[in-house]
């Protein structure tokens, strides 16, 4: 089990260390942890970096990683919190740190975050999730270092009644606008299962999307748990991996050293 998607208190949403991951992970029998703890330029209207100091997070996934080497692969990525225009800035960070694997995930826009529910206020639900996609897709577009898209569909879990979430076909061509070009760039997305921790009936992205995905000749997916929490690392990650299988997945991919290989799915 190969969970792509982790935090630790690297992350200033999460309060556990990598150790208290990390023991969590050999507990469960995973194979992999890739720690992708956040760096997000400008956010809030101040536009203030929240971010790590890379030196500290090396060091501390390499003592986790030659620690615990008998029981555990322990990796270093990250999930930047992208902005259309913060292409060039993202693009100098990451080309000069030896990251394994880099998340692009669109949390805020022009210091707007989403999660807080300032993104969408005074928008109409499908005014709000256009403007998201067209930020994704704006994204997607103009910036090519990253490995994998995060959580896709995220906006979803932020509408206070999830009965406002637009129905799939509102939005389904800009979606696959996305998908286009990141399946031309060889770039993938993620099966995040935390979308059920939040209160919907799916994962990130739903399966309409992930049909999709497979339609237009996607492959490239990961398997992430987003857990900011020990007992969240590798969640539901067996029913998510039947969920691939089932729609006709036959791989999952891992990374290392920024390149991707696949591993078959049982």
């Amino acid at each position: 089990m190969y969970d792509y998607h982790i935090h630790s208190d690297f992350s200033m949403d999460c309060k556990y260390s990598m150790e208290d991951m990390v023991l969590e992970g050999i507990r469960k029998n995973m194979r992999t942890l890739c720690f992708t703890d956040h760096i997000e330029f400008e956010v809030t209207e101040k536009k203030i970096d929240m971010a790590f100091r890379t030196k500290d997070y090396f060091r501390k996934t390499n003592q986790m990683k030659y620690k615990y080497f008998k029981d555990i692969e322990i990796l270093s990525g990250v999930e930047i919190g992208m902005q259309p225009h913060l292409n060039k800035r993202y693009d100098s960070f990451l080309t000069k740190e030896p990251f394994d694997f880099v998340i692009m995930s669109i949390h805020s826009d022009e210091g707007k975050d989403i999660a807080s529910g300032s993104f969408l206020n005074n928008k109409k639900p499908i005014e709000a999730t256009m403007k998201y996609y067209e930020n994704v897709l704006n994204s997607v577009k103009n910036f090519q270092n990253y490995d994998i898209l995060g959580h896709i569909d995220l906006i979803d879990r932020y509408f206070k009644d999830f009965s406002l979430i637009p129905e799939t076909k509102e939005y389904i061509k800009i979606v696959e606008d996305i998908f286009e070009i990141i399946i031309s760039s060889g770039k993938g997305i993620e099966l995040n299962t935390s979308g059920v921790r939040y209160g919907l009936k799916y994962y990130h992205p739903k399966i309409e999307l992930l049909k999709l995905y497979k339609k237009l000749g996607g492959e490239i997916i990961t398997i992430g748990s987003d857990a900011h929490e020990p007992k969240f690392v590798g969640y539901d990650y067996k029913k998510a991996e039947r969920l691939l299988r089932d729609l006709g997945y036959k791989y999952i991919f891992i990374f290392r050293d920024r390149k991707k290989f696949p591993i078959q799915i049982a």
